[in-house]
């Protein structure tokens, strides 16, 4: 590795680390699990997961798309301990399926919906957001769910958050768009050493400075409540109060297993959804190894079960942020996880100066790139095909989770082929010969139950007196109802004085 590729993912995983430490611990806070949990997690996934991914820039790391699960899988097994031994087992199903190749099923989401994901996620992070910005952080940082844990919804924490903003952090909220919008322009960017300095760094180094500056003002003072929260490790002991450890106990409880293949299966789809996301954004478009990646998830998430970690999944947010801030290897991943150490044990008293509004700033841009209008626009010329499913996909994914958002938008993209081939499939032509009509239908390869309306249509509108040919050369298997129509229509056609002829076909 040359010095370039070197100090690109540095700055990348620096970039990362400050993405990812909000989420890590958000994402525990609305589990209602340990903190340290958060960063456990985010630690294995960053290490452990990307040493033996299939996928050059994914980052792996607590996934906010299954907060609800892992809540309510907590409540009905009646504690972390039993639920983190689900975790393990999950994993464990997670390396089967990788062995069965299940891992090409990602294979089959329709482009339109990928895309519709990305700018759905990217959406979702910036309404999610501006609360934070403007100091009111009554939702946890990583809750991604339409309906929030305050009670509230993406849509109605907008209006609610007005009568509880704080001048400090919306101050600071500015002040980091202004910095990352200058870390954006090109001077900054050929700039030899402002170049080396990546933009979401400036921006905690402001907000922390800021809320130094602020601090004993009745007016723009910030809160506690609005700065990032540590759990403090200051020692081999405080270390082990942190780690949980599962209890096998409870394998034998009703809707143990359940739990543990639900979280695999899910946790293995979000895996899935988001390495074809990756995919897309990645600038050399690299094909990752699915079944690889499905065997590195599963060793992560008996990791994390064992340590006391949230399960782990491939986090498209986070991954989108390595790849925009410049990463070259997957050393910017691994760095990021190791800063996620260092901050929890060596510098939790500066860390947690850093004000939300600050790291707010930094995943609105996030969602901006993610979201950009130019997305849209393609989508637009690609025509409704393709701009329905992607429409589709983000608009369910506002209203309920990213799960439901994609199979919405997999159903409209199945219903478009399912049109497609009920009208191109045959080929018929009609024309007048010797002053008889004679019309000609070629039948494909395969007629299913949906060819049956077209061919009830077809022979509806032949008229008295005609010819038909039907033409099975090509044709290797036809459905019963298909079958039926054509017999129907060959034992009716005398009567209208239409005469048919089979090529290569047997009723």
């Amino acid at each position: 590795m040359n010095q370039k590729s070197l100090f690109a993912d540095i700055k990348a995983g620096i970039v990362v680390f400050l993405v990812a430490l909000p989420l890590c611990l958000g994402i525990a806070l609305a589990c209602k699990v340990p903190l340290f949990s958060g960063i456990i997690a985010g630690v294995v996934g960053g290490i452990l997961v990307t040493v033996f991914s299939g996928s050059k820039y994914s980052v792996s790391g607590p996934a906010a798309g299954l907060t609800a699960i892992v809540l309510s899988s907590v409540t009905q097994l009646g504690s972390f301990q039993a639920f983190l031994a689900a975790v393990v087992f999950a994993g464990v199903i997670q390396i089967v399926l990788g062995m069965l190749k299940a891992g090409s099923i990602g294979n089959y989401i329709p482009n339109a919906v990928i895309k519709g994901m990305l700018a759905g996620i990217g959406i979702i992070l910036i309404i999610k957001q501006i609360p934070h910005l403007f100091g009111y952080d009554k939702d946890p940082e990583g809750d991604m769910e339409f309906i929030q844990m305050d009670g509230e919804n993406s849509f109605t924490e907008l209006v609610h958050m007005v009568n509880f903003i704080t001048p400090g952090a919306l101050l600071i909220g500015v002040v980091s768009f202004v910095v990352l919008i200058i870390a954006n322009q090109p001077f900054y960017k050929k700039d030899r050493i402002l170049s080396n300095i990546p933009g979401p760094l400036l921006v905690v180094i402001f907000g922390i400075l800021l809320t130094i500056a602020f601090k004993g003002s009745a007016l723009m003072g910030i809160d506690p409540q609005h700065l990032v929260n540590l759990p403090s490790i200051n020692s081999f002991d405080d270390l082990r109060a942190n780690l949980t450890v599962p209890d096998f106990s409870f394998i034998d409880k009703p809707g143990f297993w359940l739990i543990a293949i639900t979280l695999a299966v899910v946790a293995s789809l979000e895996t899935l959804l988001g390495i074809e996301a990756i995919d897309k954004l990645d600038p050399e478009k690299n094909e990752s190894n699915t079944n690889k990646e499905l065997l590195a998830q599963g060793i992560g998430n008996i990791t994390c079960g064992l340590l006391g970690g949230l399960p782990v999944t491939s986090v498209i947010v986070r991954s989108s942020a390595n790849i925009n801030s410049g990463a070259r290897s997957k050393l910017s991943v691994i760095l990021h996880a190791m800063l996620l150490l260092v901050a929890v044990f060596l510098l939790p008293n500066l860390l947690s100066l850093i004000p939300n509004a600050a790291l707010a700033a930094i995943l609105i841009m996030t969602g901006f790139k993610l979201t950009s209008v130019a997305i849209f626009k393609e989508q637009k010329r690609s025509g409704y095909e393709q701009f329905v499913p992607f429409l589709i996909t983000i608009v369910v994914m506002l209203l309920t989770d990213l799960l439901k958002g994609v199979c919405a938008g997999i159903v409209v993209s199945i219903i478009f082929i399912l049109r497609d081939n009920i009208r191109s499939s045959f080929d018929s032509s009609t024309e007048v010969m010797g002053g008889q009509l004679y019309h000609l239908i070629k039948l494909p390869q395969h007629v299913t139950f949906f060819n049956k309306g077209y061919l009830i249509r077809f022979f509806k509108d032949i008229k008295n007196d005609s010819r038909v040919i039907i033409d099975g050369s090509i044709n290797k298997k036809i459905n019963h109802d298909s079958k039926d129509v054509i017999k129907d229509f060959i034992n009716t056609a005398p009567k209208k004085n239409i005469n048919v002829q089979l090529i290569k076909f047997k009723l």
